[in-house]
């Protein structure tokens, strides 16, 4: 089985955000939903609740952004 990069999604409390996303990508994060259920031994997340630990993972492991950010702060 494919290691993903995210783990089990936090239970946090929801924040309602509007968005319009491509059919493909959507499908796409249905599918990851359901493996990431299956790995965790649970029923498939919402694919909408993947968006923000994908942003952070995402946001966490950009060496430029990370860089920026630090110049920004000296």
């Amino acid at each position: 089985m494919a290691k993903l990069k995210l783990g089990p999604i936090a239970d946090d409390k929801p924040v309602k955000v509007t968005m319009e996303l491509p059919a493909s990508l959507h499908r796409d994060l249905a599918r990851y939903a359901e493996i990431l259920g299956r790995e965790a031994g649970q029923p498939p997340t919402d694919p909408v609740r993947l968006i923000v630990p994908m942003l952070e993972r995402f946001i966490a492991t950009d060496r430029g952004f990370a860089k920026e950010k630090k110049e920004r702060k000296a």
